[in-house]
This record gives structure tokens, C-alpha cells and sequence, in this order.
């Protein structure tokens, strides 16, 4: 079997990841680039605490009763949809089994 020729100038053409942000949502530093970050990770974080409580075998409600809420607050969470103040972060990632450190 034959293996494809990579065509390096059209490579050489392609945006970078960085590019297409910086178009899409402006630069590192303005406003919506900085909102568009900050929703990425509320998502990126919203995804680890819900894997975690699929792999700690857990239901939301059950996640809502040992931390002292509501499963539709847990719900939101978990799709990103709302602010989470970091001592409920702390408490929702300890009752799903994962535990946080600060390196520096």
C-alpha cells in the first residue's frame, strides 16, 4: 500500500487552532475571547466532575444529597450552565471521589 504525500505548502497554509480563535472570538485579552475561555473551562471542569460521579457509579441526586443541594443545581453544574463558587467545587469533587491539590 501506498502512503500519501503530504503537500507541504498547503500545509504550510492551514490555520493554527490560535488563528481560528483569534478570529472567531478576537485576540487573547479582549472580552469575548476572554468570556469564550472562561466557558471553556467552566465545560472542561463541568465534564471532569460528571465523569467522575458516572465512575464513582453515582446518581446526581445522590451527588446533591452529600453536598447539601439540589440535583437540578447539580444538573446545571454539570452542563456548564452556571457559576460554581469553589467551596462548592471543593465539596462536589470530594463526594464523586477526587481530590484537589494546588502545585506551585
Amino acid at each position: 500500500m501506498k502512503r500519501p504525500v503530504l503537500d507541504r505548502e498547503k500545509l504550510a497554509k492551514l490555520k493554527t487552532f490560535d488563528e481560528h480563535l483569534d478570529e472567531k472570538y478576537g485576540p487573547k485579552g479582549s472580552p469575548a475571547r476572554d468570556e469564550f475561555e472562561a466557558k471553556a473551562r467552566a465545560w472542561y471542569y463541568a465534564e471532569c466532575l460528571k465523569d467522575a460521579r458516572k465512575k464513582a457509579g453515582l446518581t446526581q441526586q445522590e451527588v446533591a444529597d452529600r453536598i447539601g443541594k439540589k440535583r437540578a443545581y447539580v444538573s446545571l453544574i454539570e452542563r456548564g450552565k452556571t457559576d460554581i463558587q469553589l467551596s462548592t467545587f471543593i465539596l462536589m469533587s470530594e463526594a464523586v471521589g477526587l481530590h484537589l491539590a494546588i502545585n506551585y
